[in-house]
């Protein structure tokens, strides 16, 4: 499949499940998941981390395109949108993790420069909506590693939890919160 169609495809996707098509949308997020999987993976490697941090990655992504999705502009391409979603969630994830953005690939941290977040406060209504739906727990953990930047052990020490607990609260957490997003999307 050549990029053309693909950008067309996903497109029409977006656009069918923001008029509320549960299954377009559905869909749209499948074929985002497996193009943004391999994506971080392929970004990862470089700086030596694997799969777990690349699907926390795709979540957090496909979390951002859904709490944001309004604020997509449908004359516009759409892929370029997405990725500049992925980008921000990489070059985020590499400061949380305090990796080198010299270890990250020079293109992805330049072009993170020019995004513009105009739906900040948007989203941050949104994601603290859904963040109201899960356990005490997984909120805690998503709040001080994901959304604070905090280590795990860090927030380990804050929540009173070990290490451990709070790596399981967080993926547990994302993947309740994602699919309170695809329950959303069908409704």
């Amino acid at each position: 499949m050549d990029v053309t169609s693909t950008e067309t495809e996903l497109r029409a996707l977006m656009l069918a499940g923001r008029n509320g098509d549960a299954v377009a949308y559905r869909g749209l997020l499948e074929r985002l998941s497996k193009q943004l999987r391999g994506y971080f993976k392929r970004q990862l490697n470089v700086v030596n981390r694997g799969a777990v941090e690349a699907e926390d990655l795709v979540q957090e992504t496909l979390l951002a395109v859904h709490t944001r999705g309004a604020t997509y502009d449908s004359s516009q391409p759409f892929t370029p949108w997405v990725y500049a979603i992925a980008r921000y969630k990489l070059v985020d994830y590499l400061r949380r993790t305090r990796i080198s953005s010299k270890d990250a690939p020079v293109s992805e941290t330049e072009d993170l420069s020019r995004h513009d977040d105009h739906a900040q406060v948007e989203s941050n209504l949104d994601l603290n909506r859904l963040l109201g739906r899960v356990s005490s727990k997984a909120r805690m953990a998503i709040q001080f590693v994901k959304l604070d930047g905090l280590s795990v052990s860090e927030a380990a020490a804050r929540c009173g939890m070990s290490e451990s607990a709070v790596k399981v609260s967080v993926h547990r957490g994302l993947k309740a919160l994602a699919r309170l997003v695809s329950k959303e999307s069908q409704s």
